[in-house]
């Protein structure tokens, strides 16, 4: 026998604890009793004190007890085996890890944000295969598609700006990247989730967004930052980069340019707001809406079987008695 609660097994010691109760309880009741009236007069006036039965029911009480802390921990005990099927897209998120994710014109800054985003997300996405890829002036895969969430989980909080061999931001290597990632025989629907703050140094993410979307891949773009833009921080951290008139260099989130890749392969644009749901959003109003989920994974999984009716019938039976025992013959008429 095994339990779905086992922690629950802890309350037992509620049992012993009642039974010490009610030792007491019965000897604070002889003694007042007692007090009343003689003993030899207390079996006319209440009958007499039938200690079987009190044993018994008191027996009973705690049985009951037991029972359902045993109920409530789940016992099991039997099995048999069902068939599941799991369901869903396959989706890389792609990840801009460029110098300018660390402008500060969101809380705390745009590539924490964006990490606090994909983490809720991963959170919803259960049935989905996902996968990363992370992205600066070039790309490369940092997980590939998983139903193991908590890997992917791992990736993500690894990453950051130092990690990317080559600065700037390439959206096609991205995006071709990210795309190299599908297995082309799947029959599942396939899903670029585009998180960054849309400057294409490389000006060629709308072509190769529309050669993604010849293979059925859809981008849905998740635009992160202020279209006013922000200072960028020097890699060493001591002060902002500037140009050679000495002017602060700001880095401005393009809209434009990242709805352009996202209308071109029929997937949605959406920009980070106050929130912390906005990826959430994008998910279930975007990627569910227009995706079909097609089976990944069958197979068979073992299923115990559940008990605790019993303890609860059982249980229930002990409390009725306890109810109907009585302790005490009939007193005087």
């Amino acid at each position: 026998m095994s339990f779905s609660n086992p922690w629950l097994l802890h309350f037992l010691w509620f049992v012993p604890l009642t039974a010490l109760l009610l030792i007491i309880s019965a000897r604070r009741k002889r003694r007042a009793m007692e007090r009343f009236a003689d003993p030899h007069l207390l079996g006319r006036l209440t009958g007499e004190t039938n200690r079987a039965r009190a044993i018994l029911r008191s027996a009973c009480l705690l049985a009951g007890l037991l029972l359902l802390i045993l109920a409530l921990a789940g016992p099991r005990w039997g099995s048999h085996y069902q068939e599941v099927a799991q369901k869903g897209v396959d989706i890389m998120i792609a990840l801009d890890v460029s110098r300018s994710m660390l402008v500060q014109d969101v809380e705390p800054n745009r590539l924490e944000r964006a990490k606090r985003e994909i983490s809720d997300f991963i959170r919803v996405v259960q049935g989905d295969r996902a996968g990363l890829t992370a992205f600066a002036g070039a790309a490369y895969t940092q997980c590939p598609l998983t139903l193991d969430y908590g890997a992917l989980t791992m990736f993500l909080t690894a990453l950051a700006p130092d990690m990317a061999p080559t600065q700037g931001t390439d959206l096609a290597a991205a995006i071709e990247t990210a795309a190299s990632s599908f297995d082309a025989a799947a029959g599942t629907d396939k899903v670029i989730l585009l998180i960054t703050d849309g400057e294409d140094n490389e000006g060629r993410g709308l072509k190769a967004a529309r050669e993604a979307a010849k293979k059925g891949i859809k981008i849905f773009v998740f635009g992160i930052g202020d279209p006013s833009g922000g200072p960028v921080p020097e890699a060493d951290g001591g002060g902002f980069k500037k140009d050679k008139e000495g002017r602060l260099l700001l880095s401005k989130l393009n809209e434009e340019g990242l709805k352009e890749i996202a209308a071109a392969t029929g997937g949605v644009y959406v920009r980070s707001m106050a929130g912390d749901l906005d990826l959430d959003i994008l998910y279930f109003e975007g990627i569910k809406q227009r995706t079909e989920a097609a089976e990944l994974k069958a197979g068979k999984i073992k299923v115990y079987e559940e008990r605790f009716p019993l303890f609860v019938l059982t249980a229930w039976t002990m409390l009725l008695l306890e109810g109907l025992i009585r302790e005490r013959g009939r007193g005087p008429v």
